[in-house]
């Protein structure tokens, strides 16, 4: 899994150890969710709404939508405006936004435990700069479908049941 420089551990961030992601998943329980949407449709609010039902507290940030609610929380224009201590910072922005973000987390008076990319978000500097600093990283996956995943909830929405098919049944 990691390879220990040092004091430093490297994580592979082409295949993630299913313990490195339940521990963050088990160990965080604020999650700032930067690029949050008010839409019913959009992933984020699908995500936050998820989120929450498992007991995390999730907290949006946009800066076109600050000052409003999303799922009865107050949205925050940025990161040093959200008034509790952060656990994870779930980024849905692009990749070379996650830079900006990760510098955001890491100008805060008590920093994240993790960073998490969102599907197709991956930047490597802005990871190693986290890392750097003692936060743990995880690009390009979605903690909703992870927690499902080792939760076993993805077997009940017809994952991995042999049900759901893209291939044509023979009749």
């Amino acid at each position: 899994m990691d390879q220990s420089s040092g004091d430093r551990v490297t994580v592979n961030h082409d295949r993630y150890p299913d313990e490195y992601l339940r521990g963050i998943l088990n160990e965080v329980r604020t999650i700032a969710v930067v690029g949050a949407s008010n839409k019913d449709v959009r992933p984020s609010y699908f995500v936050m709404k998820y989120l929450q039902g498992k007991g995390y507290r999730m907290i949006p940030v946009n800066p076109g939508l600050a000052g409003q609610e999303i799922l009865g929380e107050t949205v925050y224009a940025s990161l040093a405006d959200v008034p509790v201590p952060i656990d994870m910072v779930d980024i849905f922005r692009n990749s070379a936004a996650a830079a900006g973000i990760v510098d955001e987390a890491l100008a805060l008076p008590v920093r994240p435990k993790a960073v998490w990319m969102q599907f197709n978000v991956r930047n490597d500097d802005a990871a190693r700069k986290a890392e750097a600093a003692g936060i743990r990283v995880v690009m390009n996956r979605c903690p909703k479908v992870e927690w499902a995943r080792l939760n076993g909830e993805l077997v009940w929405q017809g994952f991995d049941s042999r049900v759901i098919s893209s291939k044509r049944r023979k009749l």
